[in-house]
């Protein structure tokens, strides 16, 4: 995949098929708007394209209140966007100034005189530039005008492409990981690097990697333990379970951590890069009476997670 920030080069792209959008969670509907790209770009014997933006929109146009968790970071989409096959992706910075620019203009602007477009596919319910007014009818329009075909993705073909970032974001905050990872179509992941904590774990047998994560707008899952799947910076895999929390029988500070204990592993990994995909919620995150409470629940956790280790996972 070739990755464009500005439209030097763009030439180089043969007979370019497009779409726009965030793409934000590269999710199961984006995932077949691509398989549409790539499919319609082996007919012209061309290039798929998806042109998107960053910072996200909402970034911009409301910088105090945005209120935006993102479920993967760019560095994460861009990693996503890589193992669907696409061609080409160009991102372009969001600006205030851009935000302005009418429907007409962007598409002769950057579709027709810098990328010279040969299709477009776009969602039945799309719209872009100032105040919206692009959409499928307007690129109906426009398209003898400007030489290019447009392919309508119907209602039917992108109602997953409707329900999913939103409701992802949703059942993620909740911990309802089996929806996030049906729509996303692979488990949610969260990349940070590992922190020295206070050590507690080790004292009770189950030492823990304290993770930081890489982006303040990454959003993060409930409150709670969960079987999960960690790569680390060599490239080995490790389950484990993790905790997300409070701490709330060693500690009164409420300061959220995120922790994870991975089995039959004992090395030091400060400082370390690691990825994390969550598999399943196990429980929520509760308030024991003493340690020894909370080391018999950690070992009945342990059990759990080992027990879902199966081919499935592999």
């Amino acid at each position: 995949m070739k990755i464009f920030n500005d439209f030097n080069k763009l030439a180089t792209i043969k007979n370019p098929v497009l779409t726009i959008g965030t793409f934000d969670g590269v999710h199961v509907g984006h995932q077949k708007i691509i398989q549409q790209l790539n499919t319609e770009a082996k007919k012209l014997k061309g290039e798929s394209v998806l042109f998107t933006f960053y910072p996200h929109p909402r970034m911009v146009l409301n910088p105090t209140n945005h209120g935006l968790k993102l479920i993967q970071t760019q560095e994460e989409k861009l990693e996503k966007l890589k193992e669907y096959g696409l061609d080409n992706l160009i991102v372009i910075p969001f600006t205030n100034e851009f935000s302005n620019l009418s429907a007409e203009d962007f598409v002769k602007k950057y579709l027709v005189d810098q990328l010279n477009v040969k299709k477009v596919v776009i969602g039945y319910d799309h719209q872009f530039g100032k105040n919206r007014e692009g959409g499928i009818e307007f690129l109906k329009a426009v398209s003898t005008k400007y030489a290019f075909d447009v392919i309508e993705i119907t209602a039917e073909e992108i109602n997953e492409v409707n329900i999913s970032s939103t409701r992802i974001r949703k059942a993620i905050e909740k911990g309802d990981l089996k929806t996030a990872n049906e729509y996303l179509g692979d488990p949610f992941q969260l990349n940070g690097i590992v922190v020295e904590g206070k050590k507690l774990g080790r004292t009770i047998g189950y030492p823990t990697a304290n993770i930081q994560v890489n982006s303040d707008l990454k959003i993060i899952p409930d409150n709670g333990v969960y079987f999960v799947n960690v790569k680390l910076r060599a490239g080995e895999n490790y389950y484990g379970m993790l905790n997300i929390g409070y701490r709330p029988t060693v500690s009164d500070e409420h300061i959220q951590t995120i922790e994870v204990n991975l089995f039959d592993f004992n090395n030091e990994i400060y400082n370390e890069a690691i990825q994390v995909s969550f598999i399943s919620k196990l429980r929520d995150e509760k308030k024991f009476k003493s340690i020894d409470e909370l080391t018999i629940q950690l070992q009945e956790d342990e059990k759990k997670c080992r027990s879902l280790i199966n081919p499935v996972h592999q």
